[in-house]
């Protein structure tokens, strides 16, 4: 299964929140690796999926969550970043209009940092 296939599998307003928030992740990570890793698209690094993951997008019932691997580690001015398990946190989004390009580009950018160092 590829990304697009996982998208397109998802109930309208979930299939829209991750048709906009991808080419976010896209352009903010050039060089990253984005596959199909544990069920979910997983954005990373490395050349293969979940080597030095970056981030996630994971659909539920009524909402996505783009996660960040080390998201708790990154500066939040907006206070959206949940913590999660071990350093990763998360932001649930219920609509597009949940989806902050500029905000989230900024975290991108931070955690590919944390991870290229």
């Amino acid at each position: 299964m590829s990304i697009d296939d996982y998208l397109a599998g998802l109930a309208g307003p979930l299939r829209e929140i991750g048709e906009k928030l991808t080419p976010i992740i896209a352009a903010a990570l050039p060089g990253a690796t984005g596959a199909m890793w544990h069920g979910h698209p997983v954005w990373s690094l490395g050349d293969r999926p979940g080597q030095r993951p970056v981030c996630l997008v994971k659909a539920y019932g009524s909402y996505v969550t783009f996660g960040l691997w080390r998201g708790q580690e990154i500066t939040d001015p907006s206070g959206r970043l949940i913590p999660g398990a071990r350093a990763m946190a998360a932001v649930k989004l219920r609509d597009v209009a949940d989806i902050d390009p500029a905000l989230f580009s900024d975290w991108l950018h931070a955690a590919a940092h944390l991870e290229e160092a």
